[in-house]
C-alpha cells in the first residue's frame, strides 16, 4: 500500500530590485546614482541612506548575480538643449529573486 505524500512547499520567490544610473550607456561607467527596493521585507532602503553606491559599476552588480532586465533607450540631446541639465538618461534596472518563507 502506498501512503500518498504532500508535496514540500516551495519557497515563495520574491523580487529585490536596483536601480543603476551610470554616467554612460556602457554597463562598466560608473555608477553616479542608484536606488534599492526590497520586496522581501527583509530591508527598508531609503533614498540617500548611503553615500558609497552598492556597486561600482553595472558590470559588478551582474557579477554578483544581479540580472538585468531594463535599460533605458538612447535618445539623443534635442537640439539647442545640449547643455540643460536634465533626468539622468543611463538608467538600468536590475534584480535578484530570493526565496523567502
Amino acid at each position: 500500500m502506498t501512503t500518498p505524500t504532500t508535496p514540500a512547499a516551495e519557497p515563495a520567490l520574491r523580487q529585490r530590485v536596483l536601480v543603476l544610473y551610470l554616467s554612460t550607456s556602457a554597463l562598466d561607467s560608473d555608477v553616479i546614482g542608484w536606488a534599492v527596493y526590497d520586496g522581501t521585507g527583509e530591508t527598508s532602503p531609503t533614498t540617500g541612506d548611503s553615500e558609497v553606491p552598492p556597486y561600482d559599476t553595472g558590470v559588478a552588480a551582474l557579477r554578483d548575480g544581479w540580472r538585468l532586465f531594463q535599460a533605458s533607450p538612447l535618445l539623443p540631446p534635442q537640439a539647442g538643449h545640449e547643455y540643460e541639465t536634465s533626468f539622468l538618461k543611463h538608467e538600468f534596472f536590475f534584480e535578484k529573486l530570493i526565496a523567502t518563507g
